[in-house]
């Protein structure tokens, strides 16, 4: 079953770090065999609050996701992420084919 790394911002930093992670984060995400679905864009809000842009990857399986966001090559650039951003951060499974 698919799951995706999503997180969203209520601030981002402008700089060179966060601009660094941005750049070097599809090297950590593509070993795993994820994908951007989502990354930032515009957005309507239909309901209640929304803090601020979103990034949504796409990974195989739960194992997957969970080995990317644990992997050293990744774990080498979040502090350029934490230090110049906050956001909420989930692993969150999609549904399976059979779902209606």
């Amino acid at each position: 079953m698919a799951c995706y790394a999503v997180f969203v911002f209520s601030s981002i930093t402008p700089g060179q770090e966060i601009e660094e992670y941005a750049t070097r984060v599809d090297e950590t995400v593509q070993p795993f065999g994820g994908r951007f679905l989502v990354r930032g864009g515009d957005f309507t809000l239909l309901e209640g609050e929304w803090p601020g842009p979103a990034v949504v990857i796409a990974f195989e399986d739960r194992s997957a996701a969970q080995a990317w966001y644990d992997s050293a090559a990744y774990r080498r650039i979040l502090p350029l992420r934490l230090r110049n951003s906050s956001a909420n951060a989930v692993l969150i499974d999609g549904v399976g084919s059979d779902a209606s």
